[in-house]
């Protein structure tokens, strides 16, 4: 088996688990790196300065003295002076006079030291070497008496202490760092497999959608974190899906059910004046007009379904400023001539309306046919307009005094091709659906009471919101 194959084998939370450690063990490793450098150069800086204070107080009593008495001085600084522990000092003068501390015969062996006793150092100098296999802080400097360099002050400090301090606190860095890394990289592994088991039942459940059953939810997933919000939504959305489903499968199966009656009739004539059965011209004609109505009714039909597909697109309206009252006349004007009724004057306040107003003329048109349907002659049918400040909505009515709507019935008659029992019986039954539709697109509803006058009233509600009021004239 490849590397690829087993890399591949190991699974998402494995392959992240990988990376996650790589990324974890690169920081930890230079946290350590930089931890170990900067104790390396704390601890050579305090023992520079600790041998550094000999050589401050050898040069400020030196320069008090004369010439002539600075070998004498060096010896008694030599037996007066306290050293640390592991500190050596070597005080080397031209003329070969050489005076030490005990413990300076491995110093005195190394190169660098014999060189700044024969050769003094011009300046002061400050290193790190190993000595008689023991790493070393050294410092050098010249010994002036007055302008002219005469020796050379060397001290030096043991650093062996700090040799194995480091070593320890190496071995103490790398094993709380291995400890960090292993808790890392188990906690991340543990949360990326929980993360990734939430989104392996989310694509078990989008395959069996895709099979499709729709009724497959992820349900509580029992955090509110991301994957818990992303369960969520994708239950929401699921419903919207499988409601949608419904109502277009239900949609397809009224469609079928209404368009076969007509499409039905219309062939039976046809077949009856193509075997040339009907003779008399009148009866071809009425069987013509009989053909001609039942494909009317189909177009119609046809035309609301398009349009009730069509509100559920976000382009479905072009809204622009129009006269409240305006409209009303012009819905008033024209359904006067649809048949006998008592049309009453319609009554609104003069406001601006932004709407869609063709499809608010065309839903209002709906519900005064609707009314048309239900009533007899001389019947009374209402166009109303209130506008609700308290409630912030403007209610456009269409009143009647037919037999109305059963309460039980309401609900039911605004879906697609439900009539009332009592009322429309020739219609569509698409009517009350477009005006629903209408309404909904407005940011609106559509609700159904009993009038003033015993009959039906069919109100469309809108937002007060999307109007711009104007006080009357």
């Amino acid at each position: 088996m490849t590397s690829h194959r087993l890399f591949r084998r190991v699974g998402s939370a494995g392959r992240l688990a990988v990376f996650n450690t790589i990324i974890l063990a690169l920081i930890l490793g230079a946290v350590v790196a930089v931890f170990i450098r900067n104790f390396t150069s704390s601890y050579q800086a305090v023992a520079a300065s600790s041998i550094g204070v000999e050589l401050r107080v050898f040069q400020q009593e030196a320069l008090k003295q004369k010439p002539s008495d600075l070998v004498v001085f060096s010896k008694n600084f030599l037996v007066n002076y306290s050293l640390a522990p592991g500190e050596v000092v070597i005080i080397s003068f031209v003329n070969s006079n050489l005076l030490s501390t005990p413990g300076s015969a491995p110093v005195l062996q190394n190169s660098l030291v014999r060189q700044w006793m024969s050769t003094p150092p011009s300046q002061t100098v400050v290193l790190s070497t190993t000595i008689g296999a023991k790493s070393t802080e050294i410092v050098a400097a010249p010994i002036f008496a007055g302008r002219q360099i005469v020796g050379t002050f060397i001290a030096t400090s043991d650093l062996s202490s700090f040799t194995t301090e480091r070593a320890r606190e190496i071995r103490l860095s790398i094993a709380e760092g291995l400890l960090a890394l292993l808790a890392g990289v188990l906690s991340t592994f543990l949360l990326l497999r929980r993360l990734l088991r939430k989104v392996g039942r989310i694509t078990t459940t989008a395959d069996e959608i895709g099979s499709g059953n729709l009724d497959q939810r992820l349900g509580d997933q029992g955090s509110n974190d991301e994957v818990g919000e992303l369960a969520q939504t994708f239950d929401a959305m699921l419903d919207r899906v499988q409601a949608v489903m419904i109502a277009q499968r239900r949609l397809l199966s009224d469609v079928s059910h209404q368009l076969r009656t007509p499409l039905t009739a219309a062939r039976g004539h046809l077949e009856v004046l193509g075997r040339g059965s009907v003779d008399n011209a009148d009866e071809v004609r009425e069987t013509i007009d009989v053909v001609i109505d039942q494909l009317d009714h189909t177009r119609s039909v046809v035309e609301r379904l398009l349009m009730l597909g069509r509100a559920m697109e976000p382009d479905f309206l072009d809204t622009r400023p129009t006269e409240l009252r305006r409209l009303l006349d012009e819905v008033h004007t024209a359904v006067r001539v649809l048949a006998k009724r008592n049309f009453v004057e319609p009554q609104a306040p003069d406001l601006v309306i932004e709407v869609d107003v063709e499809k608010v003329r065309g839903a209002l048109m709906n519900l005064v046919d609707n009314a048309v349907r239900a009533t007899r002659e001389d019947d009374t049918i209402a166009l109303v307009a209130e506008a609700d400040y308290e409630d912030e909505v403007l209610r456009l009515s269409v009143e009647d005094s037919g037999p109305g709507i059963p309460q039980s019935e309401r609900e039911a008659v605004i879906e697609r091709f439900k009539r009332p029992g009592a009322r429309d019986r020739d219609g569509s039954g698409l009517g009350l659906a477009i005006v629903k539709a209408v309404a909904e697109a407005h940011g609106g509803w559509i609700d159904i009471e009993t009038s003033r006058y015993g009959g039906a009233q069919v109100t469309m509600v809108l937002p007060i919101t999307r109007f711009n009021f104007e006080s009357e004239v």
